[in-house]
């Protein structure tokens, strides 16, 4: 099981992770390469304004591809299986790696475009299909453990690629090209090791119809002793649908069966992306600066971010006996805190020696509580929520949430904080705390339930008396 996680998240949510870090460390040498290619193909210079488009078109294209990616995961998860669907969804990366590799000697900055597109696709097919895999292989008792690998690798993929992106290794100006293109070498490793593991069990009974294979696949991952109480609970879950065919994504807004499921989905997606991370992260330098950190030490300290998400996603495997609900509504009402403490030290940053320090612990400690509930629970609970007939429709739509949410983000941050400075994070702890009310007050607790009796539970919800 620790190795099917480990071959399934290398190439899954790893990829997510490395290449939303590493587009940062080339910035300048990225910049230089678009005012030499225009200069030579139109013999004259690039204007600002051109060149800050372009540059925005670099990085933002990765989330436009990210949705599409989103839009196609889970129709490749039927069609191709889940392990199906990963495999095929290294060839995009591989193309993708190719193409960002020989934009800077071609002299071609387009194809650094279609590269990061491509990318976006893998990324968002990752992030559809891996928790998929996991949660439909996982036995329920080690699912919510099993399922922070989606996290794990998520954060070892950002720590990663900025480690990689420091300019003594591959963020200096000679190599960005190959930091780039390094995201072939994931999709190689998984190609490698995923074909090893069998395909999701309930997939091949349940979609499938395939008893046999699915036996096999269980006796796999479960041992030949332990796989019989799991075999049980499929099939009563394939006894429940009665030959139900997998849903399309529309199809889920008109069934009432699911209804608060996927509106609790698309909150808690919503709100994952929403919480303010990004805000810390741009607010990171400026408090490192005024706690008294040199220019060029920033990037070795902001590498302690990424050890902290880590650690946390680590911890989290663990923590994840004290039950799904109780860390996610912690980890928001903590992040709700620590917003508060932040504007009060940033409004007061020039006062007081101390209060540098203080902004700086608390953007550590709200990197733990993203860390502890929504980024490690949010996918987790994704995969319980739903059926096998509905599951992989519901990543689609919340990949499709997350990926719009991270554009409009992405688009809308940098107005957000020029226009109210550093009391954004007042809308941030709003929002934290309005996600965690929500998750109160609606979501049960679904650690060590079966797919159906969490379902049971949401029929209360979703038909009042007549459940």
């Amino acid at each position: 099981l620790l190795l099917a996680v480990c071959a399934v998240g290398i190439g899954g949510t790893f990829q997510y992770g490395y290449n939303v870090s590493i587009i940062n460390a080339p910035t300048q040498h990225i910049h230089k390469f678009l005012n030499e290619t225009w200069s030579s193909r139109y013999q004259k210079e690039l204007s600002a304004d051109l060149l800050t488009f372009l540059w925005s078109v670099i990085a933002s294209i990765f989330s436009l591809g990210g949705l599409c990616g989103a839009l196609i995961g889970g129709s490749m998860a039927i069609k191709l299986g889940r392990k199906g669907a990963l495999l095929m969804n290294n060839v995009i990366a591989i193309l993708a790696s190719i193409l960002m590799g020989i934009s800077f000697p071609t002299g071609l900055f387009e194809l650094l475009i279609a590269g990061r597109f491509l990318i976006g696709i893998n990324s968002g097919i990752g992030l559809c299909v891996q928790p998929l895999y996991i949660g439909e292989f996982a036995p329920k008792h080690l699912r919510g453990g099993l399922a922070m690998g989606t996290s794990i690798f998520l954060t070892g993929g950002i720590l990663t690629g900025q480690i990689i992106g420091l300019r003594e290794l591959l963020g200096g100006e000679k190599h960005w090209p190959l930091l780039l293109s390094s995201s072939c070498i994931p999709a190689l490793a998984q190609l490698l090791f995923l074909p090893w593991f069998p395909e999701s069990p309930r997939y091949l009974l349940i979609d499938r119809g395939d008893e046999l294979s699915c036996a096999k696949a269980l006796k796999r991952f479960h041992g030949s002793s332990e796989y019989r109480r799991e075999m049980e609970d499929i099939q009563r879950e394939c006894f429940a649908l009665d030959g139900e065919k997998p849903k399309k994504p529309w199809q889920l807004f008109t069934d009432h069966s699911v209804r608060w499921q996927l509106i609790t989905v698309i909150v808690m997606t919503m709100g994952q992306q929403l919480s303010g991370i990004n805000a810390i992260y741009f607010y990171a330098t400026y408090v490192f600066e005024q706690a008294g950190i040199m220019a060029e030490k920033i990037p070795y300290v902001t590498l302690g971010t990424g050890v902290c998400e880590c650690l946390t996603a680590l911890s989290c495997v663990r923590n994840n006996y004290v039950g799904r609900r109780c860390l996610i509504i912690g980890g928001y009402l903590l992040m709700t805190l620590w917003c508060t403490v932040l504007t009060f030290s940033l409004t007061y940053q020039e006062l007081y020696s101390w209060v540098p320090y203080m902004s700086m612990a608390c953007v550590f400690a709200f990197i733990l509580s993203f860390g502890l509930g929504p980024g490690g629970i949010t996918n987790t609970l994704t995969a319980e929520l739903f059926v096998q007939s509905s599951r992989p429709a519901a990543y689609m739509i919340a990949g499709t949430v997350s990926w719009i949410s991270f554009f409009t983000v992405g688009m809308l941050f940098p107005f957000i904080v020029n226009g109210l400075k550093q009391y954004c994070f007042v809308v941030f702890l709003l929002e934290c705390f309005f996600v965690a009310a929500f998750i109160f007050l609606i979501i049960p607790e679904t650690k060590n339930k079966s797919f159906l009796e969490i379902k049971k539970e949401f029929n209360k919800l979703n038909f009042g008396r007549n459940a």
